[in-house]
């Protein structure tokens, strides 16, 4: 796997000891202090990244908007950096496509824990043990692509870790999850009190999947206990056929579902 990890902050100093920091775990760090900076060697070296760190405050741009065009062009994780208090950077990030956040003053050991645990969440899917393929009403989870496809074959964009997520609610159909389970799948911590990135990011889930948010059907809500994903669930070594596929369109619960 891939260790080179681009960083841009505009503070030079902090930037020049975090770079020297992670290179002693033997990260390769790019670093940029502005947008057009980052964007160049985005451009470069995209296709070799393990990671984006994106302060949210920079000079000349802001970590949302590199956010979004990281977004559009890459599935690379991204750990947003931000100095406010206030939960509304968090979110927007988490909306925008980011995997995780940190918030500045931070010490760089918990970045660090926080980027092997992005990386955890990102290649649990290479395990060679499970089948390749998830399926269930109509989408295909591809765990090695770490791709999921609707029931016409079109790519459905997801964040990691949506996708995780996703995979996470799939591979335990029927059971009322948790939200510290959830977290702790998605973020590798617990839920702080009056943080609402797991509820921004299922909303965002529903919204792919098209699943209701006002009467879902796929990931329903078990009020006062967490979330149920509910529907039948197929594991398969091999690609399903579109006509395989079509028949998967079923809730939880019919009968002669495929397995």
């Amino acid at each position: 796997m891939s260790r080179t990890i681009l960083i841009v902050d505009d503070d030079k100093v902090s930037l020049r000891l975090l770079k020297s920091y992670l290179e002693k775990y033997q990260y390769e760090v790019r670093s940029a202090d502005d947008g057009h900076s980052f964007l160049a060697e985005f451009e470069l070296y995209k296709d070799d990244l393990c990671l984006v760190i994106l302060d949210v405050m920079l000079p000349d741009t802001d970590g949302f908007t590199l956010c979004q065009t990281v977004r559009q062009q890459s599935k690379v994780p991204i750990i947003m950096l931000t100095a406010s208090s206030d939960d509304t950077d968090r979110i927007v990030g988490l909306e925008l496509g980011a995997d995780d956040y940190i918030a500045k003053p931070y010490n760089p050991r918990e970045l660090l824990a926080r980027i092997k645990a992005v990386h955890r969440r990102t290649n649990f899917s290479n395990a060679s043990d499970k089948a390749r393929f998830l399926c269930f009403s109509g989408f295909t989870m591809d765990l090695l692509e770490r791709q999921l496809t609707d029931a016409e074959g079109a790519t459905v964009l997801l964040t990691s870790m949506d996708f995780n997520l996703l995979r996470f609610f799939a591979e335990h159909a029927g059971e009322t999850l948790d939200r510290t389970q959830l977290m702790e799948q998605t973020r590798g911590r617990d839920l702080g009190p009056l943080d609402r990135s797991l509820d921004v990011q299922i909303s965002r889930l529903r919204l792919r999947l098209q699943d209701d948010g006002k009467n879902p059907t796929l990931i329903k809500t078990v009020r006062g206990s967490g979330y149920v994903f509910s529907t039948d669930v197929s594991k398969l070594d091999d690609a399903p056929s579109a006509s395989a596929v079509s028949m998967l369109v079923r809730p939880m619960g019919s009968k002669n579902p495929i397995h």
